[in-house]
Formats: structure tokens, C-alpha cells, sequence
């Protein structure tokens, strides 16, 4: 220990006979010195109170200097012991060591403690200490300590000179998608971007898998996925050391693509499919399947017609696969009410199969196809790459759709009761019931091939519980003319349900063609009616084959059903008006999509927020804001009658295109609705767009220096818009 010289004695000897008093006046704490430490030009006093807590008096040239840095004990330990500072050691190195055993031992607590302690008196330790107090906080399983790693990585990452590892922090990303917290992890992977750092790829999959479970995520992953896809082209599209970093794979694609489909996202998915081709990602079938469900969301069905000569070529271990995509393209003909090309898919789903059954050696199955999107003759459309035979055998992914209209049996496919019902109503909506024998016999000769069908008896039976008595006699003509007559039961079913309708002339009439065609002998009125066979009661006991229909008992109940339903479906001609809109649009031919959306006006039909939505995309390509804040104001008029439900999706891209336009009150209006509507608003990237294109707007001017009143709105709507997105 060194000794002070004699003559500093009495001066240290004042002084802690003041600071005694002092201390005892405010605390009643006794005070003594614990060292005492000099040089020539300095002297150290440190006093430890019987409290544990310290006062450091340092005396120099300029005079006294008093600190209380390390006045209040710290309890680094869940035990009650203490350890004082003392001349062995300095507060950085006791400090260090604590944190280092901390992090040793896997004690989050007492490293967070010992942490901020550190870094309150000497700033951040060194790198190495940081990224393994990062990891110990990214391997935690509470949300508590995953967002403190997330709060200690933002802090850091301001930090210009500090450098974070990127597998570090892509084990936090992880670890925060993970627990369901995207909203974290988005703020971090958005930082890598910045920083041209991003996790590797197979880190990157299971960061989307873990983000697109829930609405919000996938809110927050589509969001990423365009941020990525938007700073690839922009930079790295010719550069070939960013390329493979960067670049999103199919993988990732599918599980974004498939999440907007089950939270109904389905403009959000447009825009997804659009950025595939422009990046360059092949589709493969995973892709194709979901990308049809989108198509069918949005009433599509010319772009999802354009895949299906591609789809067609396949041999038949792809059957099975693939009937989710003509489930899709068939529920779109019949939401355009074409039943004759809903009839032909279905007869042609096997038929272009049966010339390749098995696969060709010589034919190249996993070369891209190129697939518009758009019109064919657009000169800089875009086209998207397939490869439908592609089918990545090590993906976790595995798409989930709907078979309501389209079933696989024996690797065929084939119309389940819900699409027959369709087919039987639309053809007795057009009065075509002779188009519908035709059908229903082509369907039953592919029926018959795999062991036969009791499909007319099906057919005539749904249609006497439905008191259509008139179409099942159509119906028995027409088989009766082409020769294929049904069985005396079908027969004896509806001549009952003549007679128990009180329409015994069609009934005599029916009983008469029995007898000639000779499917009765000896029957009169008498023991028809005495039959005790209900009429809304299915007869499929009375056909041959019954095991091998393709007919549920159901099928009554499938046609009643889809009268029901009918009667409330959106009108065919909404979805002839918006594909015209849509296609005028993708040809930035906006005085032609103007016209038909006049058009729906004058016809009196409600336009749908797809219509919507493909005007403002029209317009948005051509960087006409001001005409979006027209067809704004339309849609509030709109949604205020209540007869339109407008989506995330557009209102998201309503937001991003009044910020890129300067409307801000605009903008601060949609942020008003969504937030009335509980929407989940990702603030991160419209705070991007606003800094990416307006950084400089307005920053040196005030309100009252505003030069006219517009001027001074304008001001204080983007100070708002800035408040709001957290912009100083």
C-alpha cells in the first residue's frame, strides 16, 4: 500500500470528518475509508459505507471531484452476499469477470444485470463478450429474453464502428420467428439488408416456415419477401457476388404464395406470383397448384388457363398432384358461367393422358416453360418460369387445397357430386338438358372403364327430390334416343313421383312409353301408388353397380345445396367486367379499363374490391397517384353504403401509393381506417418507402413558415404521417 505524505493528512482528515457528518445527517450512515491511493499530482479516496454502498473523492489540481458511479450495491447473485470493491482490483476488470462467469454458468439474469452495469460505466465490452451474451439470450426460450437480445442487437447496430456476427444474428432471427414474435425478428432481418447481410438460405426457409403461421406473419413475410425481391433487382441482378445471397428460392416463395391463400391475401399473392418472374424463380408443381388458388380467388381464368397445355403433357404419376389445379380452373368456369367448357375440362382432365401413360425417356420433363402474365402480345409482359414435373422431394412444404368439385380415383380424375350438382343446374338454367345427357353420357363411358356407374339413376333421383319431374323425363328421352335406355327402376321412380304430384297425365304418358319400350308387363296406377317409396329419397338402391359410383347418396342434397348458393353468388358478367379491367390494366391501357369501370356504373352493377384493386395497380404502374386518390374517394363512397369489404391487401397498397405519390392526408386517412378496422399495419416498411423517396420533405420547415395554407396542411399532415411511423 502507498503512504500519503504528512502533509495531505489533516486536508483527509477534514475531509471525512465533513463527509461523516453529511452522510449522517441525510442517511445516519457511517462512513470509513476502505484505500487510499496517491501520486504526484492525485490522490484517490474511497469510502465504503456499513450500507455496502462506496463514494469515490478524488483530489487533483482542479480542485475536488465527487462520483457516486458505484454507490448503489448490486446483487449479481441470487444469494445475500456481496462483494465490495476493493484496491485488489479496478470496477471494469470485477465487472468483466462477473459477466464472463455469468455467461459461463448460463445465468441470464445476472449477465442482463452485470451487462448494463458495464455498460453505464465504461459502454460496451468487447465484441466477443457481446456476441455470446447475444447467443445465450437467442437460445432462451422466453419471449421476455428474446426481446431483450432484439432491444441489446438494435442498440447495437447504431453503434457504427461495433461489428455483430451474421450467424449470430441469424440464430436470434430464428429464435424470434420461432417463438411467433415476426415482428422482431422483420426488424433485424431488415437491418442485415441494409448491411447487404442476410441469413443463409436454409436459415432464411425455416424463418419464413415459423413466420407464415399466423395472419400477422404473414403480413410481415410478404412484406420481407418484396423487400428482398425489390433490392435483388435493383442491385444484385447483375452483380454475381450478391446473386445467390440474395435471390429467394422457390422454397421460400411457396410458403408465402401458400399462406396468402389460407388468409385469403389473395392480392398480396398477385404480387408475389408478378415478383417470381421478375427475380426469375422457376415454379415448380407446389408453385403451380397454389398459384391457381390465387388465380381462382381473384376470378383469373385466363392466366390460369395458360398453364393448363403445360400440365396436360404430364404423364399419369402426376395425376394425383395436379387436381387441385383443375379444381381451381373448374370452379372458375363455373363462376363464368360457361358450362360447356366446364363440361370439356372434365372429359378431357384423362384424355390427353391416355396417349403417354407412363413417363417418355426421350421427352424432356424438367425443362422451364415460359408462362405470360397478361396478355400474350404485351412487348415487356412478364413471363414466369415453370417446371411442372418438378417436384423437390427433401421440401418440408406440402400444400393443403380443397377437392370440393374434382376427386382422384384409380389415377383418375373425376367430378365429385358438388360439381355434377353444378353441371345439372346450369344446364337447366340455359334449358339445355340435352347438353347435360350428352355429358353425362361421356362422363359414364369413362366411369364404365373403371367398373360402372349407376350415375343417370344418381342424376334422375336428385332431380324427382327437387320436383323437376320434367328434366328427369327429358333426361330419359334423350338415353332412350341414343339408344343406352336407363333400367325399369329409374323409370318406376318418377312415374311414382307423377303420381303422388297429382300429374297422372305425364304419368299415363310415362307408363305408356314403358309399356312399348317393354319394361312392363302388367302395371297400373293402382300399384304404383301403393309403393312406398318417398320422393325425396334417393333409389340408388335400385341401380346396378352401386359400389362403383362415383355418386354419394348426397347428391340430392349437393343439387339443393347449390340452388341455395345460386341464388347469392357474385353474377358471371362482374367477372367478364374484371377481367377486361384487369387485362387493359396489365397494358397500361387505362382510358380503355376507365371505360368498362364506367360501364359497370351505367349497368348498375356494384364493382368488387377487385375491380378496385386492378385500376389501382393499372394507375400505379404508370405512377398515376393523382387518379388513385380519385378512385379513393369512389371507394369510400362505396364503403360507406356498405356494399363493399375492402381487404388488407388494398389498403396496404393504397398506403404505399399515396406515400410514393406525397399524398399524405391520403395516407393518414387509410392508416385511419385501417386502425378502426383492428388491421395490422407494418410501420417498418412504410417508414422505408417515405425514407427511401421523401427523406429531405419538409425538414428545415416549420408551420409558420408555411407560404399558403395548402402548404401548411400538407406540412402538418406529413408531421403526422413522420409521429406516427416513428420518424425524427
Amino acid at each position: 500500500m502507498t503512504f500519503l505524505p504528512v502533509i495531505y493528512f489533516p486536508l483527509l482528515w477534514v475531509i471525512t470528518i465533513y463527509l461523516k457528518m453529511a452522510l449522517k445527517l441525510r442517511r445516519k450512515i457511517l462512513v470509513n475509508p476502505c484505500f487510499i491511493s496517491h501520486n504526484s499530482s492525485r490522490f484517490i479516496v474511497c469510502l465504503n459505507s456499513n450500507h455496502d454502498t462506496g463514494l469515490f473523492l478524488s483530489k487533483g489540481f482542479g480542485g475536488f471531484q465527487g462520483s457516486d458511479v458505484i454507490c448503489r450495491p448490486r446483487f449479481f447473485c441470487p444469494v445475500t452476499c456481496l462483494e465490495r470493491l476493493s484496491w485488489e482490483g479496478s470496477s471494469h476488470a470485477v465487472l468483466l469477470t462477473k459477466l464472463e462467469i455469468a455467461l459461463k454458468d448460463l445465468k441470464l439474469d445476472e449477465a442482463w444485470e452485470t451487462f448494463n452495469d458495464f455498460k453505464r460505466l465504461y459502454g460496451f465490452p468487447n465484441h466477443l463478450l457481446v456476441n455470446r451474451l447475444i447467443t445465450q439470450l437467442s437460445y432462451s426460450c422466453s419471449p421476455h429474453w428474446l426481446q431483450k437480445a432484439c432491444d441489446l442487437v438494435m442498440i447495437v447496430f447504431k453503434d457504427k464502428s461495433f461489428h455483430l456476427q451474421p450467424d449470430i444474428l441469424a440464430k436470434l432471427v430464428l429464435s424470434l420467428a420461432r417463438a411467433q414474435m415476426p415482428i422482431p425478428s422483420s426488424m433485424i432481418l431488415r437491418l442485415m439488408l441494409e448491411k447487404e447481410i442476410l441469413p443463409p438460405m436454409n436459415v432464411l426457409r425455416l424463418v419464413f416456415l415459423h413466420m407464415v403461421k399466423t395472419e400477422v406473419g404473414t403480413c410481415i413475410a410478404s412484406n420481407l419477401l418484396v423487400q428482398f425481391c425489390d433490392y435483388y433487382i435493383r442491385f444484385c441482378s447483375g452483380k454475381s457476388h450478391c446473386t445467390n445471397l440474395l435471390k429467394p428460392d422457390t422454397m421460400i416463395f411457396n410458403l408465402v404464395l401458400d399462406a396468402c391463400v389460407r388468409f385469403a391475401s389473395s392480392l398480396t399473392g398477385q404480387q408475389i406470383i408478378e415478383l417470381m418472374s421478375q427475380t426469375g424463380v422457376v415454379a415448380d408443381a407446389h408453385s403451380i397448384n397454389i398459384i391457381a388458388q390465387i388465380h381462382e380467388m381473384n376470378g383469373q381464368r385466363d392466366e390460369l388457363k395458360k398453364f393448363k397445355d403445360h400440365i396436360a403433357f404430364l404423364p399419369v404419376p402426376f395425376v394425383s398432384h395436379y387436381q387441385q389445379f383443375y379444381e381451381c380452373l373448374l370452379s372458375l368456369h363455373f363462376k363464368f358461367d360457361d358450362i360447356d367448357a366446364a363440361a370439356e375440362l372434365v372429359l378431357d382432365m384423362n384424355r390427353s393422358r391416355e396417349s403417354h401413360p407412363i413417363e417418355d425417356p426421350g421427352k424432356d420433363y424438367q425443362k422451364p416453360r415460359f408462362v405470360p402474365i397478361g396478355s400474350h402480345n404485351l412487348r415487356n409482359g412478364l413471363k414466369m418460369q415453370i417446371v411442372p414435373a418438378l417436384l423437390q422431394k427433401d421440401s418440408a412444404f406440402k400444400a393443403e387445397g380443397k377437392s370440393d368439385l374434382v376427386f382422384c380415383r384409380d389415377k383418375k380424375l373425376l367430378p365429385t357430386n358438388r360439381a355434377l350438382s353444378k353441371f345439372i343446374n346450369g344446364y337447366k338454367r340455359h334449358g339445355e338438358i340435352n347438353e347435360l345427357t350428352k355429358f353425362l353420357l361421356s362422363l359414364k363411358r369413362e366411369l364404365c372403364s373403371l367398373g360402372g356407374s349407376s350415375l343417370f339413376s344418381d342424376v334422375i333421383d336428385a332431380c324427382i327430390s327437387l320436383g323437376w319431374m320434367e328434366i328427369a323425363h327429358d333426361i330419359l328421352d334423350d338415353m332412350e334416343s341414343s339408344g343406352d335406355p336407363l333400367g325399369s327402376s329409374t323409370y318406376v321412380a318418377l312415374l311414382t313421383a307423377y303420381y303422388k304430384s297429382n300429374m297422372s297425365r305425364e304419368g299415363n304418358v310415362l307408363l305408356k312409353q314403358m309399356r312399348k319400350a317393354g319394361l312392363v308387363v302388367n302395371l297400373s296406377e293402382k300399384i304404383v301408388m301403393s309403393e312406398n317409396v318417398p320422393a325425396n329419397v334417393s333409389r340408388s338402391s335400385l341401380c346396378i353397380n352401386v359400389s362403383s359410383s362415383i355418386c354419394q347418396p348426397s347428391l340430392s342434397e349437393s343439387l339443393f345445396q347449390e340452388i341455395c348458393e345460386a341464388e347469392k353468388a357474385i353474377s358471371p358478367i362482374i367477372y367478364e367486367l374484371n377481367s377486361s379491367i384487369y387485362f387493359f390494366s396489365k397494358a397500361k391501357m387505362m382510358g380503355d379499363a376507365l371505360k368498362v369501370y364506367r360501364r359497370m356504373e351505367e349497368m348498375k352493377i356494384q364493382p368488387t374490391e377487385h375491380t378496385f384493386a386492378y385500376l389501382v395497380c393499372g394507375y400505379s404502374s404508370l405512377e398515376m397517384y393523382r387518379d388513385i386518390t380519385i378512385l379513393w374517394g369512389d371507394m369510400k363512397r362505396t364503403m360507406e353504403s356498405r356494399n363493399l369489404s375492402v381487404s388488407s391487401d388494398l389498403y396496404e397498397f393504397l398506403l404505399l401509393n399515396f406515400i410514393q405519390g406525397g399524398y399524405f392526408e391520403r395516407v393518414m386517412e387509410v392508416i385511419g381506417y385501417m386502425e378502426k378496422r383492428s388491421i395490422y399495419i407494418d410501420k417498418w416498411m412504410y417508414k422505408i418507402e417515405y425514407l427511401k423517396i421523401h427523406k429531405n420533405l419538409y425538414r428545415s420547415l416549420k408551420a409558420w413558415k408555411a407560404r399558403t395554407e395548402a402548404q401548411g396542411k400538407r406540412l402538418e399532415h406529413v408531421q403526422a404521417f413522420k409521429k406516427w411511423a416513428g420518424i425524427k
